[in-house]
């Protein structure tokens, strides 16, 4: 008897057209306790994974992300800034134009992407190819405090989806039908000024998002800002439930409590990813953050659509290399013990790959005394070792640039080593060649006091020059007293030239 009763639950379910999963779930009691994910990465300029295929890779996050959305559909993938440049394959030109970014579109757009926020290196794309990359975007955009300056007005970017969002918002439902909104606000550090980008303060702009904010159940910051800045933005908004700040711009991994918020940053070029799931209780307000990093090395999966186009990006890359690099594949050195080329390493701590690029650009002049470079400018993020090509270098510095010979007064010339000392973490740590610092605190530059009245001449690149990772360092500042530019027929007119240039020396007197 009760077996003819299933079989007749189970006709009758058949003819209904299926519409009784509908009304299974609609009625079945909704308990008021909601689950979602939050998968985010940051700072990723290679598409492939690295270390010879160890870590990193895109395929592999898309993988991850898929698999955590087939168990909870409201899972979400968050890029947190930085993204569209530097890399080498961006330099290239690839049907008559350089491709700035247009691989890593293609790559998210393949990835289901839900939220991405400006990094400051977004900007260092023309205004035209910026805009670009955004009418190529098939994933939302949002900043709270970035804004597209034309003439006098500063109006929001547009991208393919509209207006960049001041705001945004997930209204999400389970199956019991709890039902919840987050919201976000996003905010990018105002390191890289551009002509046609107005960046609002941090604190004032987070405050005015945050305000224009309905019906918090959830409230998160997505930034691509400095760690200090995102700490001073928790402190300043003391009374506001931000209940997770995810960020980007540090290239190391961090979850940083600040007051009742946390501040969480993966590593950069996907080593890991940061899963961040909320579970929300609505009857009693309680809601718990279980953040797990998640690493992605040669054990993680791939999405093979996504690994397709990673592919076909790397064989445009092989193929259009030699228009940038006569000769790419040429053995330049032998490493026999690794050149340290990670992030960690070189914004942290003096290595031996900083020691070799510093030292190149002091060779790169006559009567050079020293010369130092930011950490941040390598952009490798893997060691090197065994034959390595010109094309490693490449890697190592997409950014390019020049050497400068600086005439600079020693006063100064301290200063600008301690406030490289003390940015380790950051892209302004330096690395150095003919410097060191003695157990009393006291600065040396070949072996010899460094004395605040003396003229010395060092060699340091056109972005410091600047003054983007060291405020006072332009050529204004009066402890500079002559700075020479190299012309396009000198080596030192192309950092990479200038490295590859050494290492072949070195090779010789070996």
């Amino acid at each position: 008897m009760k077996k003819a009763i299933l079989f007749s639950m189970i006709v009758s379910f058949i003819l209904s057209g299926c519409k009784s999963t509908t009304e299974i779930v609609t009625t079945k009691k909704d308990d008021g306790k909601i689950t979602f994910n939050l998968l985010a990465i940051n700072d990723v300029y290679e598409i492939a994974p690295l270390g010879g295929g160890e870590y990193g890779g895109m395929a592999r996050v898309a993988h991850i992300h898929d698999s955590i959305k087939k168990i909870n559909p409201n899972t979400f993938l968050f890029m947190a800034g930085d993204f569209l440049n530097p890399s080498l394959l961006g330099t290239i030109k690839y049907n008559g134009e350089r491709i700035r970014g247009k691989q890593m579109i293609e790559v998210m757009n393949a990835m289901d992407f839900d939220l991405v926020t400006f990094g400051n290196h977004e900007f260092d794309l023309s205004e035209s190819e910026l805009q670009k990359r955004l009418d190529e975007s098939n994933f939302q955009w949002i900043s709270s405090n970035t804004f597209h300056k034309i003439g006098d007005k500063a109006v929001p970017f547009k991208s393919a989806k509209g207006d960049v969002a001041f705001t945004y918002a997930f209204n999400l439902s389970d199956k019991d039908g709890t039902n919840a909104r987050v919201n976000f606000f996003s905010t990018t550090t105002a390191s890289n000024p551009q002509e046609y980008v107005y960046y609002g303060d941090i604190n004032e702009y987070a405050k005015k998002a945050i305000e224009s904010l309905t019906d918090n159940d959830v409230l998160v910051g997505f930034t691509h800002n400095t760690l200090a800045e995102d700490i001073a933005l928790v402190k300043f908004l003391p009374q506001t439930a931000i209940n997770l700040i995810i960020g980007g711009h540090e290239h190391n991994n961090m979850l940083v409590p600040v007051n009742d918020t946390k501040i969480a940053k993966a590593d950069a070029n996907a080593k890991t990813v940061y899963l961040h799931t909320f579970t929300l209780n609505k009857n009693t307000s309680k809601l718990d953050i279980d953040s797990k990093l998640i690493s992605v090395n040669e054990k993680t999966g791939s999405n093979t659509k996504v690994k397709a186009i990673v592919d076909k990006w790397e064989t445009i890359l092989d193929s259009e290399i030699k228009n940038v690099i006569s000769n790419p594949d040429e053995v330049v050195y032998k490493a026999a013990v690794p050149l340290d080329g990670t992030d960690d390493s070189g914004r942290s701590k003096q290595t031996n790959l900083g020691l070799i690029i510093s030292h190149a650009m002091a060779d790169a002049f006559e009567g050079v005394d020293a010369a130092f470079v930011n950490g941040g400018s390598f952009r490798l993020d893997d060691k090197l070792s065994g034959d390595i090509t010109s094309l490693d270098i490449f890697r190592v510095l997409p950014f390019g640039g020049s050497i400068y010979k600086v005439t600079v007064k020693g006063s100064l010339l301290k200063e600008i080593l301690e406030y490289g000392e003390n940015a380790i973490g950051t892209g302004a740590y330096l690395q150095l060649y003919n410097f060191k610092k003695v157990s009393n605190g006291e600065w040396l530059i070949e072996g010899k006091s460094i004395k605040d009245s003396e003229n010395y001449k060092v060699a340091t690149t056109d972005f410091l020059l600047k003054g983007y990772d060291i405020p006072f360092l332009k050529p204004e500042n009066k402890g500079i007293v002559e700075v020479y530019k190299p012309i396009e027929i000198e080596v030192a007119y192309d950092i990479r030239k200038a490295v590859i240039a050494y290492l072949k020396n070195l090779q010789i007197e070996k």
